[in-house]
Parts: structure tokens; sequence; C-alpha cells
């Protein structure tokens, strides 16, 4: 079965003011693709990595991309579709609190 990348951004703030039952509705649903297989897990401080022509290894501290919303985190997912796929995480925390999921398919 084909794997999606999902990457999860929101903050804080749209997450306390989502309702409760909403977010509790949305941690359920989290568990219940776990249990399906999917990897999930809450995004730490990144460390952006260069190795320019293969000769040092630089390091910085941070992301290399920025949005409006921090990432807040990533899952593996199986799906038939991107569709599918669609379907299985718009009701995570990210989706229904005031954040948004990106859908990546892997190649």
């Amino acid at each position: 079965m084909p794997k999606f990348i999902t990457i999860g951004y929101g903050d804080r703030a749209g997450y306390d003011r989502t309702p409760q039952h909403v977010r509790d509705a949305a941690h359920e649903h989290d568990a219940k693709l776990k249990t399906e297989g999917a990897l999930i897990g809450r995004a730490g401080r990144p460390v952006q990595v260069r190795n320019p022509e293969a000769a040092s290894v630089e390091t910085r501290d941070g992301s290399f991309m920025s949005s409006e919303l921090p990432i807040a985190g990533f899952a593996v997912i199986e799906a038939a579709d991107v569709a599918e796929a669609i379907a299985k995480v718009a009701n995570v925390p990210c989706a229904v609190a005031h954040g948004v999921v990106e859908v990546w398919p892997l190649a």
C-alpha cells in the first residue's frame, strides 16, 4: 500500500481555543491511526545538516523552512491514494485545532 508523510502545523493558541471534546476526539483518532500502523511523533528542535561535496559536515540549529505556524508533528501513514490519506488526517489534532496538515506521497 502507498505511504504518505504528513506534517502537522499548529500552535498552542489554536489548540487551546479548540473545544476540549474536539481535542479529545482528535487524540483518540491519532491513537487509532497508531493501532493501524501509523508512525506518529511530535516535532522537536530541528538541526540543519549540510555536507558540501562530502568534504565537511556543517550543522546549524533551527529549521530551514519557515511558516506561519510551527511544525507540531509528523506521521507516516498508509493509504490507497491521496484521497484516503486526506480522509485519515482530516481529524487529527493539527487539522481540527486551527492548524494545517500537509500530505506528501512517498515515491
